[in-house]
Parts: structure tokens; sequence; C-alpha cells
């Protein structure tokens, strides 16, 4: 098993350091059997964590990573996406037709939090969950399953965790829409933005990206 770190500034460079590293000719790769994608070719780091300085930035595109022009390559993320993605991450609003969303799991926690890091900042026990007992007769369980947090050197930490997580489109996407929600809790607690580390046993690309990978990495 290979620990993967990675220290990067800023969301997009966060991304292009784990697609760089995830074309690693050693990096583990197998059969999808169950679960999305049934019988794909799926590259996938044994374990990783990412150190992110500064996730957090406006207007909410900056956050995205942008491929040069010149590559004639998608961005791994449309413009204006991550304002459309705020609802589904910290409201409660659930379609009929939908199992859970983040956000109705999420957004009935958010205030408690704001008001015990406000009263008594130094705790270990603020974690924003995601997964139930239930999640293990879902079709397509959640992904990401907590957001811990602390308050540390007078900022707002979060330490996000995803089972399994979609490196070219969902990575930066969901830290993002993450990084706005760390924001808005900060400044109602009253202090700063801190640094994230995320971390997951199943950050991955697709055999069919991989050739997207490779060229936008000059591989």
């Amino acid at each position: 098993m290979k620990i993967e770190y990675i220290k990067a500034t800023c969301i997009p460079d966060a991304w292009f350091q784990c697609l760089y590293n995830i074309l690693d000719p050693e990096v583990y790769h197998y059969t999808i059997e169950h679960g999305s994608y049934i019988g794909e070719q799926r590259y996938e780091f044994d374990f990783i964590t990412v150190y992110i300085q500064h996730a957090y930035a406006e207007p909410y595109d900056l956050m995205l990573p942008k491929v040069p022009s010149h590559m004639g390559l998608p961005d791994p993320v449309t413009e204006g996406y991550i304002e459309q993605y705020m609802s589904y991450l910290m409201t409660d609003v659930k379609k009929p037709d939908e199992d859970y969303t983040y956000g109705s799991r999420i957004a009935p926690q958010i205030s408690g939090w704001i008001n015990t890091l406000k009263k008594t900042p130094n705790t270990n026990q603020a974690v924003l969950q995601v997964a139930q007992p239930i999640d293990c007769y879902l079709v397509d369980p959640p992904c990401l399953r907590h957001i811990d947090m602390r308050v540390k050197e007078g900022t707002l930490w979060f330490y996000p965790y995803f089972r399994s997580w979609d490196l070219w489109g969902g990575f930066p996407a969901n830290l993002a829409g993450i990084a706005v929600l760390q924001k808005f809790m900060a400044d109602e607690i009253g202090i700063e933005v801190g640094p994230m580390i995320a971390s997951s046993k199943g950050l991955h690309i697709y055999k069919y990206v991989k050739e997207l990978a490779e060229l936008r990495c000059n591989k």
C-alpha cells in the first residue's frame, strides 16, 4: 500500500497534482464488480491526504481548475456550477425521487455546531455526519461520509472524508462547495477560514477519462 500526500495552495493546484500522480504506472487499478460503472477499469490511490492551504476563493469559479484553451480539452467543471451545487450541499431540499442529498443530512447540523464552536471552540466533537446505517441498503450510497471540523489557531479547519471520489470532475466541484460551507460557518462563528485537509481511500479516475488526464498532464 502506498500512502499519498499532496500539499497544495488552492483547489486547482491540488487537482493537478493528484491528476499527475494518479497516472503513475504503479497506481492500483481494477475492474469494478459492484457499484457505479460495473465492468469499467478504475485507477485509484490506495489512500490519499490532500492539504489545501487556501481552498476558498471568490468568485467561486476561481476554485475550479481551468484547462489551457490551446489543449482543446473540456474543463472538469463548468463555470457557474458551484452556485447551483450549494443548494444540494447546504439546504435540506430533497426531490421525491432522491434517497438523500448531502444537504438533507448536513443542513440540520450546521447551526448547532456553529453555536457550539462559538461558545466552546476547544472541542474535538464537531463533525458534520453524512453517513447513516441505512446507507448499506442504498444502490448509490453517499461518497462523502463526514466533514470533521475544529477551531485551531483562531481559524476553522475542515477535514472531509470520501469513501469514493471521482478525481476528474467530482474532486474540484465537491471541494469548492465544501469550501463555501467552511467560509459560511467561519463567518457565523466569527473567525477566519483555515486550511482544508481532505482524505480518501477511493480517489480515482476511470479508464475513459485516463486519456484526457494524460493529455492535460502531458504524459
